[in-house]
């Protein structure tokens, strides 16, 4: 290590810290590397918590030289939404929130809500926290900018509009009642109304409406007037906050250990528009200004609006306000300030932010409190119902899923302490079952592969000779094995175990419908009551066994589909399939995206990607 700190370049970049199994653990930028990365190993800081324990667990560094602070910042967010690093500040659920998205470049733009932001060149807003909320947000829109909402191939087919266009929510621009231009008009509206422009928007609707009225076209004007009451109805409740007509988002952090929130008002047009807080994990931020400049990055980096102006509680230091705010200014096209206010209605506006962060820090305390109870509660009543000697810690349960043989495959979920653990999750894809489907048989494959890989795993860290297959991730056992069935299931689940030396290792079985639960060596089940803290438990890590197998299930049999279209299509061979079903996994999803990104491909010359989206829309219609 010390050779290592002793190479490092004396210039900007970013820094990645690799545990012994060469899992990424923490990711970092700098304006100096080398003083930057030596900084840990500096003796005053070697008491410093969570920075002592990352420390010890180091054992690579792989360094990145970039041009300059702003590119190093872009780089350090992707590598931490790729690795997902345990100690870096990460938004926990920002995922979990909608989105609005519309594709100004189409011949006939439609607004959707979606869950995940991609970069395709289209026009997203939000994240928003309350997706009942967005939809009904829709519905006003709807009647305000009327667009279409049905799907692509709908509106080639064409035919008799549909009851939309009778109520007044769609211009039919499937049966050519609207000229693109008319149409592109109102989109246009809808886009500024969106990007909180709703002053001008509404006074040019109310000046069409004057005109129309004047023209004695009072149809066109009741249309236009009923449009003006639908946008003014979404503007009630919001609270004229700031006298100077600016663009800002206000932005507060609260934290409590590992657990942090960031609150954020979105001001537009000197009014509050709305609000959205953020639960993160607070990592190795030591001070509130190092938790703000990550959520910072990480929520602009995500597709969020950036503003004029971003009002903050506390500051970073002004290297890392300087580079964010060139961060900003590139992503918006346009200069971006971020300060923190010191007097006024801005501050005044701020204590309220921070007030908003403390409430949702001190639910979300409450709530993990509640259920860190409630994952004790369920963990000790197994351990009593079930005879074991003591909480099970870790318990995992498998589920076998497949439609008529095709495509078998298992799932592995985990709860750890009460809880899910998604990181810990394993699929499988069954090699011995071939056609006609055999529970049976596939797990006791499934079982074998995992506890052999965990037998191969233990072995090499006692320091013998490494096995194949041996990796560190497989070597925990489980407290409690879960099996997805009944007797028979729990019968060849037993047999595996006993064969690799684990018989003593607890497992039964949860049978769906009448939820009873199988033992080892009692012939009778067990009936947990359905208010038990166990079976919930139980229940919870089974339904999601099922959900994730599932998910692998359908991902197959979509990539299967893929690669049988995609063998039509000359010029499209074995590797440039796999590149494809690897890159969109489905032809819905290459469709979607288009020819752009399809080329964008390694491998895919623009020609070719426009014949595959060509002729996977033809297969699809």
């Amino acid at each position: 290590m010390r050779e290592a700190l002793a190479r490092l370049p004396d210039k900007p970049g970013v820094y990645v810290y690799r545990d012994a199994r060469g899992q990424v653990i923490y990711v970092g930028k700098a304006g100096s590397l080398r003083s930057r990365v030596r900084s840990y190993w500096h003796a005053s800081r070697a008491d410093e918590g969570k920075v002592a324990v990352l420390v010890r667990q180091v054992a690579s560094i792989e360094t990145i030289v970039c041009a300059n602070e702003v590119e190093a910042l872009v780089l350090e967010s992707n590598l931490i939404k790729r690795h997902r690093p345990r100690y870096n500040v990460r938004l926990r659920d920002d995922k979990q929130y909608p989105w609005l998205r519309i594709d100004p470049r189409e011949p006939w733009p439609r607004l959707q809500l979606v869950r995940n932001r991609r970069d395709d060149g289209a026009r997203y807003f939000g994240p928003f926290t309350d997706a009942t909320a967005v939809r009904q947000t829709m519905s006003i829109l709807r009647r305000a900018f009327p667009y279409r909402t049905c799907s692509d191939r709908r509106l080639r087919q064409g035919g008799r509009p549909c009851l939309y266009y009778h109520i007044g929510r769609c211009p039919a621009p499937c049966v050519g009642y609207v000229d693109e231009a008319a149409y592109a008009r109102t989109v246009g509206q809808l886009v500024a109304f969106l990007e909180g422009q709703d002053a001008s928007v509404l006074g040019e609707l109310e000046r069409q409406m004057q005109d129309a009225a004047e023209s004695l076209a009072f149809e066109r004007a009741a249309e236009l007037r009923d449009r003006i009451r639908a946008l003014a109805a979404l503007r009630e409740g919001q609270n004229a906050v700031l006298r100077t007509v600016a663009d800002r988002d206000l932005v507060a952090i609260a934290r409590e250990g590992d657990l942090a929130v960031a609150q954020v008002f979105f001001v537009r047009e000197g009014r509050v528009e709305g609000g959205a807080s953020f639960v993160l994990d607070a990592g190795l931020a030591g001070s509130p200004g190092e938790i703000l400049a990550a959520f910072l990055k990480q929520y602009y980096e995500g597709g969020a609006p950036v503003p004029r102006e971003v009002l903050v509680d506390v500051e970073p230091d002004v290297g890392e306000v300087r580079a964010l705010a060139a961060y900003l200014a590139e992503r918006r096209g346009a200069r971006v300030t971020i300060r923190r206010p010191r007097r006024g209605e801005a501050r005044r506006l701020m204590e309220r932010v921070r007030e908003n962060a403390r409430e949702r820090l001190a639910a979300e305390l409450w709530r993990r409190d509640r259920a860190e109870a409630g994952a004790e509660e369920a963990m000790a009543e197994l351990a009593r119902v079930l005879g074991l000697a003591g909480p099970p810690r870790r318990i995992e349960c498998y589920d076998v899923s497949n439609v008529q043989g095709s495509h078998i495959v298992a799932a592995m979920t985990v709860a750890e302490d009460g809880r899910l653990a998604p990181g810990e999750y394993r699929r499988f894809r069954i090699q011995s079952v071939v056609g006609r489907p055999d529970d049976f048989q596939s797990l006791r494959e499934v079982l074998g592969r995992r506890f052999r890989r965990a037998l191969a795993a233990r072995a090499a860290a006692e320091g013998g000779p490494r096995p194949e297959g041996a990796d560190a991730k497989w070597a925990r056992l489980p407290d409690l094995v879960v099996i997805d069935g009944g007797r028979g299931q729990l019968s060849a689940a037993l047999t595996v175990l006993r064969s690799l030396g684990l018989g003593d290792l607890p497992a039964i079985a949860l049978a769906k419908g009448e939820e009873l639960v199988f033992r080892p060596g009692d012939p009778r089940p067990l009936a947990l009551p359905r208010e038990s803290a166990a079976l919930r438990l139980l229940q919870q890590v089974r339904d999601e066994a099922h959900r994730f197998g599932v998910a692998y299930h359908r991902s197959l049999r979509s990539q299967g589909a893929l690669r049988s279209l995609l063998d039509e299509i000359p010029g499209v061979g074995p590797r440039r399939r796999r590149a494809l079903v690897r890159a969109f996994g489905s032809a819905e999803a290459i469709v979607a995206a288009g020819p752009e990104a399809v080329a964008a491909v390694p491998g895919i010359p623009r020609a070719l990607a426009e014949r595959i989206v060509e002729h996977l829309t033809r297969e699809m219609r």
